[in-house]
């Protein structure tokens, strides 16, 4: 591996700060960031043939299929500026996506290099996003709805915890304390240190 990581996954429960250390690292890599939501939204807004799916099953209300996700992620890490690194935000959720993210990138001779799980204290995030949700006006944000989100989080990730685990590329970061030490924390992980 590299001396710093540029194929790069970032895990973390919703409020883990997972948007703002993605931020931080492509800020610093000069890397793509590649979102679930950006993907699919792209994806609609470029009518592709995948993108017609997607806008189809979302309109109906529905959750988009794995199938659906990772075409638009192949379609999305096949463009030119995902070629030098990318940090993923967001995708893959759960471990059939892992697997398929897996083949696609070894097929294309750019498997992830590194995994970074930011893991944070339940009750310490619920009350974040409880102030968030407060400060941003978002009345589906009470702390029923945040808890099952977490725990959703929870279900999905742990299976992909072992997976990347079991791959070696995985490093958990502590995401408890101030941005900047948080930062510090991931920029180890990723340098392999």
């Amino acid at each position: 591996m590299s001396s710093s990581a540029t194929r790069i996954l970032l895990l973390g429960a919703p409020g883990a700060g997972k948007g703002t250390q993605a931020a931080f690292v492509i800020e610093r890599l000069g890397v793509a960031h590649i979102s679930t939501g950006d993907m699919l939204r792209q994806a609609v807004a470029d009518q592709t043939e995948v993108g017609k799916k997607a806008k189809a099953v979302m309109d109906s209300g529905k959750l988009v299929s794995d199938d659906i996700v990772i075409a638009i992620a192949e379609e999305r890490l096949s463009q030119p500026d995902a070629k030098k690194g990318f940090v993923l935000d967001g995708f893959p959720r759960t471990l059939a996506q892992a697997e398929s993210l897996d083949a696609m990138l070894t097929n294309i001779g750019t498997p992830l290099e590194r995994c970074v799980a930011i893991t944070v204290d339940t009750d310490a995030v619920v009350q974040r996003l409880l102030k968030r949700a407060e400060l941003e006006g978002r009345a589906d944000d009470n702390e029923e709805t945040i808890r099952e989100r977490m725990q959703v989080y929870d279900n999905q990730t742990s299976p992909l915890l072992e997976y990347y685990g079991n791959g070696g590329i995985l490093a958990t970061v502590d995401g408890m304390g101030g941005v900047e030490e948080i930062s510090e924390r991931v920029k180890t992980a990723l340098s392999g240190s």
